[in-house]
């Protein structure tokens, strides 16, 4: 007995979430769109992916260590998405900062951030800010955003690493810029480039973040970690933190240096020199944002992420997942 297929003779089609082959009743595609295998029309979307920050660096008693790179930074407008298509997310997790040393030579650099991912885009974590070692030039580590460096032969961190287009951040700060080896320099920022120790008496400030207004109102994001303060041959203040979410640099005799904020990708801001409990500043975590017609609801099939989505306005809805690794599909 011949099977119906839109009045063909022959194997009967099944449609899937992009394709459905040959004529059908309107009956099928009602059944079909309930079961969500039925293609349908790609919505415009809008969407915002920072990484995680760097860690600042540690510090030695002669030094405070470099702030950490913000997080990589990538906007898109305009993209198309199907309906009833998995799309992979992650959110990079911050860096840890490095630990200070008092008894051996060294302090360990801040760790990098992790990547953010969504669909085929991602955005790198930030650089670690470089640790203070003695009579050793130490480069901060390459990233989304550049970790800062300390001593003065040493660069920062190259920022837009790996290279994408536009940039999705910039350089670190280049330790020493004061005249001498006490300066640490700043992390780099979405926005501008860390800061290079403005003279001998300031270690350098994190580099701006860059302002989106894709949740409604301006927000700055990914500033990068201020440089580490030191007290030890010379007063040097600590860098601020970049604008955007950057953590400030540890200042002396006791603090630690500031976290970059969570969700903004900020970099770690870098140890100061005077105590073994004196560690860098853990990098922020990152974020993805999603803006999307406000028709379209969106699900996470399978768990394993951490979205908001308050209520829509001006015809859209935009959610932000803020933890997690797994699948966004829209419907």
């Amino acid at each position: 007995m011949a099977k119906r297929n839109g009045g063909i003779i022959g194997k009967v089609n099944t449609p899937t979430t992009s394709a459905a082959v040959g004529v059908w009743r309107l009956q099928d595609q009602f059944n079909a769109r309930k079961n969500n295998i039925w293609p349908g029309q790609p919505i415009s979307v809008d969407f915002l992916i920072i990484a995680g920050g760097g860690g600042g660096g540690g510090g030695i008693p002669a030094c405070g260590g470099g702030g950490g790179g913000a997080g990589g930074y990538r906007e898109f407008t305009s993209q198309s998405l199907s309906l009833g298509t998995n799309y992979t997310a992650t959110v990079g997790a911050g860096g840890a900062g490095g630990t200070f040393s008092s008894g051996s030579p060294s302090g360990t650099n801040g760790t990098s951030g992790s990547n953010s991912v969504f669909s085929i885009n991602t955005s790198a974590g930030g650089g670690g800010g470089a640790k203070s070692d003695f009579g050793v030039d130490v480069t901060g580590l390459s990233g989304g955003s550049g970790g800062g460096s300390t001593r003065t032969a040493a660069n920062g961190g190259a920022g837009n690493t790996p290279s994408t287009s536009p940039s999705q951040g910039n350089n670190g700060g280049k330790g020493g810029g004061g005249g001498s080896d006490l300066q640490a320099g700043g992390g780099g920022g979405a926005g501008a480039v860390g800061q290079n120790p403005p003279d001998a008496s300031n270690s350098g400030a994190g580099g701006a973040g860059t302002a989106s207004s894709i949740t409604g109102p301006s927000v700055t994001r990914a500033g990068g970690g201020g440089g580490g303060g030191s007290t030890q041959f010379a007063t040097v203040a600590a860098g601020a933190g970049g604008t955007g979410g950057g953590g400030a640099g540890g200042a002396t005799p006791s603090n630690v240096g500031g976290n970059g904020d969570t969700n903004l990708g900020g970099g770690g801001g870098g140890s100061s020199n005077q105590s073994t409990s004196n560690s860098g500043g853990a990098g922020g975590s990152g974020v993805v944002i999603i803006k999307y017609p406000d028709t379209v609801t969106i699900s996470n099939p399978g768990g394993g992420l951490t979205i908001s989505t308050p209520g829509a306005s001006g015809g859209f809805k935009v959610s932000s997942i803020t933890a997690g690794t797994g699948n966004v599909q829209f419907n």
